[in-house]
């Protein structure tokens, strides 16, 4: 019998976030939530912020939860980070935040946002060097607004790390910068593994700042002996940079066909559509469809867009008093929506409206009268016409990526937690004219997992982890 092998994952998404005790056994992946949080941004003068020290008190809860769930004698090998994308911190040579950690949905980058738009050359340049489109979130805008408009902070700051970077340098005591959450800053070479040096010249950020990123899979070492304290199952743990982007990570976990035929879906508070290649889609068509070239860990590409997402649904449930709580009364609420009759109208999600509004609801609202059409009557009604409108999306997005680079999609492979809405997976697959296949899997979780477990070599390749996961691994499939 082959010997077990434990891994940890901490898994901080933007509303909640999970320590997941992975064990590997025999070619199987088994799971155990030890540990979940919410997690929120809070506005602060005008500004959003997140509470870096309450993530890692949770951080370290989640890892003391997973050692005291191991089996008597058993030990963890090692622990993975994944997060959100684009947030970073910035730090002195002591390790010390030198600046408040800022949420990506902050207003603040909006001034910078215009004027990239409205300087075509500049725009070119800058989407031609890195595959990123010009979106608020970017952390290069997040970054040229905290230069620009407080100076010193260049002589304070001399790192910056990406919020699984930061993580990871608590665990380990090292300050690196993983590839796939620096591709998500709009400040990689599109055409190599290295930093922009077109893009930091614009928007004016110090190279400094930056390291060479790691590939994932890199060893950063043992856990800190502060955070071992004493724990003999944690006290030969490695922190390995995995796929530091948490959509990375949903991607990896996927069981994808080897010959490139299946489009991703990484569905939550947004919904992430793309696929891998070996090349970036670039050019005039890609930009004005705001194609986002972000990499894999092993340095390919994952060209995506951006879709809002549940977002949408998230905002929503914010006026109404009586909304689920739990699974039974998501069923309820989904099945109510389900008979309802299909929308006279959709939404465009691609509505900048929707981005960060004080009420998704009145935003929705304001978008249906412009378009002359009528509001629905309760909360199923809108659960109905934003599942329609995302699996239009969906397939918009689809169609956009057969058209600039010649190929046909079979199947939509989807993750995440609206993979666990059939309403939304039956409008998906409608709207596409294609089959997607929705797996009952944790897919940022697992891919962290894989990536350990590759780089402890307990697995072979991706490939392989891929092919051993899809045969145990549950899925429903929606035809068209």
């Amino acid at each position: 019998m082959s010997r077990s092998v434990h891994t940890v994952a901490l898994d901080f998404g933007a509303t909640s976030g999970r320590v997941i005790l992975g064990t590997w056994s025999g070619g199987r992946l088994s799971l155990h939530e030890v540990h979940r949080f919410p997690n929120a941004f809070r506005s602060l003068n005008g500004n959003d912020y997140w509470e870096i020290g309450t993530l890692w008190h949770e951080a370290l809860t989640g890892l003391k939860k997973a050692a005291d769930a191991l089996p008597r004698g058993a030990t963890i090998a090692s622990v993975g980070v994944d997060c959100w994308g684009v947030d970073y911190v910035l730090l002195d040579d002591s390790g010390r935040l030198v600046f408040p950690v800022h949420a990506y949905r902050d207003a603040r980058t909006q001034a910078g946002l215009r004027r990239l738009a409205h300087t075509r050359a500049a725009l070119d340049r800058v989407y031609a060097a890195t595959g990123i489109p010009n979106v608020f979130y970017n952390s290069s805008l997040q970054l040229a607004e905290v230069v620009a408009s407080c100076p010193a902070v260049e002589d304070l700051a001399t790192r910056c790390l990406f919020l699984p970077d930061y993580f990871n340098y608590l665990l380990s005591g090292r300050m690196e910068n993983e590839f796939t959450i620096a591709s998500t800053s709009q400040l990689i070479d599109v055409r190599s593994t290295g930093w922009s040096r077109t893009a930091l010249d614009y928007f004016r950020i110090p190279p400094r700042w930056f390291t060479p990123p790691l590939l994932s899979g890199a060893r950063l070492g043992r856990l800190r002996k502060e955070i071992v304290a004493g724990s003999p199952a944690l006290a030969g743990a490695q922190v390995i940079a995995v796929p530091g982007h948490d959509t990375a990570c949903a991607y990896d976990a996927m069981p994808a066909a080897p010959d490139g035929g299946d489009l991703f879906l990484s569905s939550g508070t947004w919904s992430l559509v793309g696929f891998e290649s070996d090349t970036p889609v670039l050019g005039a068509e890609a930009m004005a469809a705001r194609i986002s070239n972000e990499r894999i860990g092993d340095g390919r590409y994952r060209p995506l867009t951006n879709v809002i997402g549940l977002w949408l649904l998230e905002g929503t449930m914010k006026d109404f008093a009586a909304r689920p709580e739990d699974d039974h009364a998501w069923r309820t609420l989904i099945n109510a929506a389900e008979r309802l009759p299909a929308p006279k109208g959709l939404l465009d999600v691609t509505d900048p409206a929707f981005a960060n509004p004080p009420s998704m609801k009145a935003a929705i609202d304001a978008h249906l009268k412009r378009r002359k059409l009528a509001r629905p009557a309760n909360l199923a009604g809108y659960v109905r016409l934003i599942c329609d409108s995302l699996g239009r999306g969906h397939a918009d997005a689809m169609r956009a990526f057969e058209r600039m680079t010649g190929r046909k999609f079979r199947r939509i492979l989807m993750v995440g937690g609206g993979s666990k809405n059939r309403l939304l997976c039956a409008a998906t697959a409608r709207e596409a004219g294609v089959p997607v296949v929705s797996f009952a899997l944790e897919g940022t979780a697992v891919g962290n997992i894989a990536s350990q477990l590759i780089s402890l070599r307990a697995v072979k390749d991706l490939a392989t982890f891929r092919k051993l996961l899809g045969a145990d691994l549950k899925q429903t499939t929606y035809a068209p």
